[in-house]
């Protein structure tokens, strides 16, 4: 995945100076966070969070034997597999398997796993037509930008910025009425659906006992995109694995409600194979590329929770930096708090630093996950380390004399009084620059608490057991 998190404090300048952006992203937030709290009111959501979580720690603790359970249940279906240690051994696959059918036409699913080993644009660059059907993913493609969302990738826009695109790339009325703007790409992609050879989705779950793939939508693009193709590739995360089919309950019950407050998902899809000699519909192959691409590095350490993940969104709802900044300004298709933790994680810290430090630590990430991440602390751990990578010798030293100098009276005294000059003189806040960019310094007293200890005359001639209880 091609990464611009490098430039995080560029990107967050840009965007949160964008006002549009910010009253759309608060409108379509806060809607969200109150439909989820509406929805959780009739059921114990902390009963099934526990039980979700303990199906996810039994699943990725035992990873490497549900995947290969999960495997021989689905080739027994008719699958076929491919598990893909890179974004690009998994691209490569796909594009063999549609030059090896002559494919010129993709219809693409919703997913995040192939946004993340960027599938469009490497098939595109090859000649090979392929268009995303979800409503909120066509609106971005036909912007040309990446998600900002989780589960609503366009989020970001309002419904007369998506009029006027559809006005600019359709040819349609200027119309930002949402049932005419639905209407609209429902007219385009429909033709696409009947004309595609192949048909990529990802999945929400794959169950190891039974050998389903499992794919939650609202729209029913994905439902067309499994179904009325002749080739289906699921291309999904290896993390997706759960162990029993009667695990589903759990998760149907929690997804919905934590990604846009729905008592259940208005399509569920079961995928178990290709199409038998007696069905009419269904694809002629089913093929599943199982994508690694750096998650495998997290088996065995602090991190592995992060791996729980179900993709719901509801942690980037309440995250009042998400709120400001929008998902572009993280660089990467996964935003928001989780994204902080994902993207380090699978490609590296070295390649978005300032990302874990994207928070403000409130906790309300964690408070609503569905499948109970503590992400706040795995963020507080994470700069931990980005700080042990990579700060440099200036700022290690810096920190190891400031450690010297308030160990040691003597020289703690002398420090203060330094600060106290250079506040006067209006020079600290250059000396701390990165500092007070965004933040105050307090005003430093005319004397220290030393001095006007030192000064009270009265105080210290008391005998030591009174100045006690003085």
């Amino acid at each position: 995945m091609e990464l611009e998190s490098r430039n995080f404090k560029r990107l967050y300048k840009r965007q949160i100076n964008n006002q549009t952006l910010r009253a759309n992203l608060s409108k379509a937030t806060l809607q969200a966070v109150g439909n989820r709290a509406e929805s959780f009111r009739e059921i114990d959501f902390e009963f099934l969070r526990e039980r979700a979580k303990q199906v996810k720690q039994e699943a990725i603790s035992n990873l490497n034997g549900y995947l290969s359970q999960y495997q021989d249940a689905a080739q027994r279906n008719g699958c076929k597999f491919f598990f893909a240690q890179s974004a690009e051994t998994a691209r490569a696959y796909v594009l063999g398997l549609a030059l090896k059918h002559n494919v010129r036409t993709i219809v693409k699913s919703k997913s995040m796993v192939t946004e993340e080993i960027e599938v469009v644009p490497f098939l595109m660059r090859h000649g090979i037509e392929t268009i995303e059907t979800d409503l909120g993913e066509y609106i971005v493609q036909l912007a040309g930008e990446k998600p900002s969302h989780i589960t609503t990738p366009a989020i970001h826009k309002s419904r007369d910025e998506i009029a006027a695109l559809f006005h600019d790339k359709l040819g349609s009325a200027v119309n930002s009425d949402p049932k005419f703007l639905t209407a609209e790409a429902r007219r385009v992609l429909r033709e696409k659906f009947l004309s595609a050879d192949m048909g990529i989705s990802g999945a929400n779950f794959l169950v190891a006992e039974t050998g389903d793939a499992v794919i939650v939508e609202n729209e029913g693009n994905a439902r067309l995109s499994t179904s009325a193709v002749r080739l289906h590739v699921i291309v999904t995360g290896i993390e997706k694995v759960i162990p029993k089919f009667s695990d589903l309950r759990v998760f149907m019950r929690l997804l919905a409600r934590s990604s846009t407050g729905q008592k259940l998902t208005s399509y569920i899809s079961i995928i178990r194979g290709p199409r038998r000699e007696s069905e009419k519909d269904g694809p002629e192959e089913v093929h599943v590329v199982l994508v690694d691409n750096g998650r495998s590095s997290l088996l065995g350490t602090e991190y592995q929770e992060v791996l729980h993940c179900i993709r719901c969104g509801a942690c980037l709802n309440v995250c009042p930096v998400y709120r400001n900044i929008g998902g572009h300004a993280y660089g990467s298709v996964y935003p928001g708090p989780i994204g902080s933790l994902v993207t380090p994680l699978y490609f590296g810290e070295k390649h978005s630093p300032d990302l874990p430090f994207a928070s403000s630590l409130c906790g309300n990430c964690t408070e609503v996950c569905p499948v109970g991440i503590e992400i706040h602390h795995h963020l507080l751990s994470l700069r931990r380390d980005i700080v042990n990578i990579n700060h440099s010798k200036r700022e290690r030293f810096l920190f190891k004399s400031y450690r010297k100098a308030v160990l040691r009276p003597g020289r703690y005294e002398l420090f203060g009084s330094v600060a106290r000059v250079l506040s006067k003189f209006g020079l600290l806040n250059s000396v701390m620059k990165g500092w007070t960019t965004t933040r105050e310094l307090p005003v430093f007293p005319k004397q220290s608490f030393r001095e006007i200890y030192r000064s009270d005359k009265e105080f210290l001639n008391l005998p030591a057991g009174r100045r006690a209880h003085y």
